[in-house]
């Protein structure tokens, strides 16, 4: 078995981390770790500064996740993407032909930090817009991609 796991290394992507091993450990299935760096969306001269050090930290956390994946037995592949997250995780999934694509649902709860009151603000008008406009990740690869998609829930601590 194929999994193909979207992963940014967030909260809610490792309850999903831990719901597949929890789920799927048994079947020891195969399980693609797939991180996409979206752009900053800024032209201004700190945005390539911005985009490294998310790209470094994703990166960083993506693998860290397949080593402990494959430090409880599983198969790992790490596949990092730069781009609009709907549309590079679709093309992986249409390229891959995974058995299953897991993802986190979408919380509201932020990862902790210092300024985590002012990031939730500004992501919470940010990702509004993006809602109203393209609608979630999740439901975007429901309505498009072609292997079963199973959204990990993410309220529950």
């Amino acid at each position: 078995m194929n999994v193909l796991l979207a992963y940014d290394n967030s909260r809610n992507a490792r309850i999903a981390l831990s719901a597949v091993k929890d789920l799927l450990g048994p079947m020891k299935p195969t399980i693609t770790l797939i991180s996409v760096v979206e752009d900053v969306g800024s032209a201004t001269a700190g945005a390539d500064d911005m985009f490294a050090e998310q790209y470094s930290e994703q990166k960083a956390g993506v693998e860290a996740a397949a080593a402990e994946l494959a430090a409880e037995g599983f198969a790992t592949h790490v596949l990092l993407a730069e781009g609009d997250a709907r549309k590079m995780i679709l093309r992986a999934v249409e390229e891959r032909k995974p058995d299953l694509l897991v993802m986190a649902r979408h919380s509201h709860k932020p990862d902790p930090g210092p300024l985590n009151f002012i990031t939730r603000r500004i992501d919470a008008l940010v990702e509004e817009f993006d809602h109203m406009t393209f609608g979630s990740v999740s439901a975007f690869l429901a309505r498009r991609a072609n292997c079963p998609l199973l959204i990990i829930p993410t309220h529950a601590e």
